[in-house]
C-alpha cells in the first residue's frame, strides 16, 4: 500500500485549494450581487465543515465528538459546540405540484405526440386533461388553482377560445420566479458538485459525471450551438422522463422499497476563449 508522504499531501492540498477558489468565484459574484457580506459566507463555511466532520465521525464516542471535530476542523471546541446550536438557512423548495405536473405531462403517454413532445390538453374533462392530470398529481390542490400558479410561472398558456392549456416552448428553461431559481441552483449544483467529489474521493465510477467541450466557434456558430443544447435537452427530458416514470411504476407493482432518488442534468456555459497571454499566464 502506497503511503502518502507530506509533501505529496500538500501537493494535493494545493491543487484542491486553486480548484475550490475557481469554484467560489461564481458565488462570490452571486454574493456580492445580492449584498451577502463575507461574515455570512464564512459563517456557512463553517457549518459545512462541522456538519462534513460530524458525518465522518458517525459511531465514534459521542464524548469525544467535539474534541474530534475540532481537530479535524481546525476550530476551536467552543466554536464547534456553538456551530452545533446554530441552526442554517434553508434552500427554498423547489419541488411543487406544478413541477410534479410537468414532469408528468411530459412522460406519459395519451399527453405527448408521437415525436415525444408534450400535446394541448382540454381545461377539464376525462383524461388527458388537465383537470384529471392535476387530480393524478395531487390531491390538495384544486386543479384551478394549480393552473392559476402554472400560469403565473410562465409554464402554460390558456386557450380561452378553445378551452385547452398548452405548454409554453420555453418550459424546459427557469422561470423568473427568482427564489426558486437560487433553490435549483443550489439542489442542481450541489448535487452536481456532491456527485465530482465523490468520484474524486473514490475511484471515479462512483458517479455518472462527464462534460463535452467545443472551442474555436464563432458567434454565428455558437447561436446554432444554442439551438442543438435545447433541442437536446428536450429530447433528454421527453425519451428519458417516460422510461423513469416506468421504472418507478414498475417498483410500485413489485412491491419494493422505493428508497433511491436521482437526479439527471444538463448544463452550457459560453464565454469567450481566453486570449494568448492569459492561456500562457495560466500555464505557469
Amino acid at each position: 500500500m502506497n503511503k502518502i508522504t507530506p509533501d505529496a499531501l500538500y501537493t494535493e492540498q494545493q491543487a484542491l485549494l486553486a480548484a475550490m477558489g475557481h469554484l467560489l468565484k461564481p458565488f462570490a459574484k452571486l454574493g456580492l450581487a445580492k449584498g451577502v457580506p463575507i461574515q455570512a459566507i464564512e459563517e456557512l463555511v463553517r457549518h459545512a465543515y462541522v456538519d462534513a466532520a460530524k458525518q465522518a465521525c458517525q459511531g465514534d464516542n459521542p464524548e469525544r465528538l467535539t474534541s474530534r471535530i475540532s481537530t479535524m476542523t481546525g476550530l476551536t471546541r467552543r466554536e464547534v459546540g456553538r456551530i452545533q446550536q446554530t441552526p442554517t438557512p434553508e434552500l427554498p423548495v423547489t419541488r411543487s405540484a406544478a413541477t410534479d405536473l410537468l414532469t408528468y405531462w411530459t412522460s406519459q403517454t395519451g399527453y405527448v405526440d408521437k415525436a415525444k413532445n408534450p400535446i394541448p390538453i382540454p381545461r377539464q374533462g376525462p383524461a388527458p386533461s388537465f383537470e384529471a392530470l392535476a387530480a393524478t398529481v395531487t390531491k390538495d390542490v384544486h386543479a384551478r388553482s394549480l393552473l392559476a400558479e402554472m400560469i403565473r410561472l410562465n409554464l402554460v398558456t390558456h386557450r380561452k377560445t378553445t378551452d385547452t392549456i398548452e405548454l409554453l416552448e420555453d418550459i424546459f428553461v427557469h422561470n423568473n420566479d427568482w427564489s426558486q431559481m437560487v433553490g435549483f441552483l443550489g439542489v442542481n449544483v450541489g448535487d452536481h458538485l456532491e456527485a465530482a467529489v465523490t468520484n474524486v474521493l473514490g475511484d471515479g465510477h462512483q458517479h455518472f459525471e462527464q462534460a463535452l467541450f467545443a472551442d474555436e466557434l464563432s458567434a454565428e456558430s455558437l447561436t446554432q450551438a444554442k439551438t442543438l443544447i435545447s433541442a437536446q435537452w428536450r429530447h433528454l427530458i421527453t425519451t428519458l422522463g417516460p422510461e423513469l416514470q416506468a421504472l418507478m411504476d414498475a417498483d410500485k407493482a413489485a412491491n419494493r422499497p422505493q428508497d433511491q432518488a436521482v437526479r439527471i442534468g444538463l448544463y452550457a456555459l459560453s464565454q469567450a476563449m481566453p486570449s494568448p497571454e492569459t492561456s500562457a499566464d495560466l500555464s505557469k
